[in-house]
């Protein structure tokens, strides 16, 4: 591993990840940076692990999905075991597919016959009840080294705070648009009810909860077309 290169192309990286101006944008750029950065990586995606139920983000291939799909339909792998509060490691590596497993046992032969040779997973975020991993994959067995290690952790560590950054900002552009919504649902019933605006909220939070329904979405309904006489 040529360091200086790989720190040149590291600070590359992150002048593309901050011209990024959505989350989906992000995720894909992280991936790619994976593939490009990391000697020996094939492919890369994020697991996303969200109230015990796994989700495939950014795959660079479509055997990423299916090794994410996989971990978390048997509830292990280095990537699953990446994301997850209990564990105390937060970096996975499995040299070596083809050899006999020293760890899940269920899942190193059913990934292998994805055509994975070699693979790792880091932590990528944690937030609240939601865990995200990096996945590496090689085609490969014994692809993956120390150096492949330390640059995938550098990597991930550096991802981790774009996606925070592109996640926040997704947050308040939803956040926004959820308000405008909810202002134009309001505007919509004082004018037809003839009401103040604090006696429209309050419609809009009867009929949310009388629905079981989010109040951004009681406001798009009202927006659509007869909307407020429904």
């Amino acid at each position: 591993m040529d360091w200086r290169v790989f720190a040149q192309r590291m600070a590359s990286m992150a002048r593309d990840l901050l011209a990024e101006h959505t989350l989906d944008a992000t995720l894909e750029q992280i991936s790619r940076s994976a593939v490009e950065l990391v000697d020996g990586c094939d492919a890369s995606g994020i697991l996303v692990l969200s109230e015990g139920r796994v989700r495939s983000l950014a795959p660079t291939d479509p055997f990423v999905t299916e090794s994410d799909t996989l971990q978390g339909e048997l509830r292990e792998g280095p990537c699953f075991d990446a994301a997850r509060p209990d564990r105390p490691e937060r970096l996975f590596r499995i040299p070596d597919l083809t050899a006999p497993p020293e760890r899940w046992p269920h899942f190193v032969p059913r990934c292998r016959e994805l055509g994975v040779g070699s693979m790792m997973g880091f932590l990528l975020y944690t937030r609240e009840e939601e865990l995200g991993a990096l996945n590496m994959y090689s085609r490969k067995p014994g692809t993956f080294t120390e150096d492949s290690e330390t640059a995938g952790w550098l990597l991930a560590s550096h991802a981790a705070v774009a996606f925070a950054a592109a996640r926040t900002d997704e947050q308040m552009q939803e956040a926004i648009a959820t308000r405008h919504l909810i202002g134009e649902a309001m505007g919509i019933l004082m004018g037809r009810y003839h009401v103040t605006e604090d006696q429209a909220f309050d419609l809009l939070r009867t009929r949310s909860q009388r629905t079981n329904t989010k109040l951004r979405d009681v406001a798009r309904e009202i927006c659509g077309p007869g909307g407020a006489a429904r």
